[in-house]
């Protein structure tokens, strides 16, 4: 029996360009919400077959993915039902995607199911670390600056060279760490920086210290690159909410009414503000050695269209 529609608003749609343009074809890898790709690759097809004998619909869907019901497609674009394991590979198989596409199709739908902040914390990380996988692979980011650029791991321990008494010993820095990264990602982590330059071992005392500044210039990166990293460090943030005492951390939000041009100025004022911190840091560790390293990330993104 054929189900009938609900009030519930099907997502718009983010390919949806002004006048007669035809749609172009969803790409995966720039979607978070897996209903919103579904609702823009039925779309998609739609518009390449509406000139057909038989335009493209919710009961070819179903055929083409071995499902009975033939508004099923439409319920799981209108959040009316949750997709299973199993039809995320009927779904991938209906939609023709490639292997690496339907690996990267299941995450999007376990971080869509998801409630629990810790977890969709972690799902969200792990997408945007397979995006760059993906893209390094294909060749869209070249290897070679993949492997130069420091994951968060590499950042941390950096910062860890202003400690005092700082030892590269690896069982020592992963207690520092509090478990968070393993043996084998610190000892990785501290051979892309030496390798790299950015830090080297003193000849006369025989400790490490750092050579050449991290950039911050992350203009001229991969945006997917970048991303990866501000996703791996601002994910410490909410781990921290959940692991560390009131007392060693600090957190403070606003959700705000803004016009565009308040947010540019407020914008304007947390880059200031991030670069004098960091020029502040630099002139104390010039003269003195810090205790511990702390993680400050400055957010601000819009919640509404």
């Amino acid at each position: 029996m054929e189900v009938q529609p609900t009030n519930v608003s099907i997502p718009k749609s983010t390919f949806s360009p002004p006048g007669p343009t035809p749609l172009a074809s969803p790409d995966l890898s720039r979607y978070l919400d897996y209903r919103i790709f579904l609702c823009d690759f039925f779309e998609f097809k739609k518009s390449q077959t509406k000139n057909d004998l038989r335009p493209y619909s919710y009961a070819m869907f179903s055929a083409a993915a071995d499902i009975k019901s033939p508004n099923y497609l439409k319920m799981i674009i209108e959040g009316r039902r949750n997709l299973s394991a199993e039809m995320v590979g009927k779904f991938s198989q209906a939609m023709n995607l490639s292997k690496d596409e339907a690996i990267e199709f299941r995450m999007l739908v376990e971080f869509g199911h998801a409630s629990d902040p810790s977890e969709r914390n972690f799902l969200l990380k792990s997408i945007v670390q397979y995006r760059v996988q993906k893209k390094v692979k294909s060749g869209e980011i070249n290897l070679q600056l993949y492997q130069r650029f420091p994951n968060w791991v590499g950042w941390i321990l950096y910062a860890m060279l202003d400690l005092k008494n700082f030892e590269f010993n690896i069982e020592t820095l992963r207690k520092k760490l509090k478990g968070k990264a393993s043996l084998e990602e610190i000892k990785s982590a501290f051979e892309n920086l030496a390798l790299t330059g950015k830090v080297k071992k003193d000849e006369s005392t025989g400790r490490w210290k750092k050579a050449n500044q991290l950039s911050e210039n992350f203009d001229e990166l991969p945006v997917s690159l970048v991303r990866q990293l501000q996703a791996e460090l601002m994910s410490l943030g909410l781990e921290s909410l959940f692991h560390d005492e009131p007392q060693n951390r600090e957190f403070g939000t606003l959700t705000l009414a803004l016009t565009q041009v308040e947010f540019e100025d407020l914008r304007f004022q947390l880059r200031k503000l991030r670069k004098q911190v960091h020029k502040d840091n630099s002139i104390h560790r010039m003269s003195s050695e810090g205790e511990k390293v702390y993680q400050l990330n400055l957010e601000l993104f819009p919640l509404t269209d």
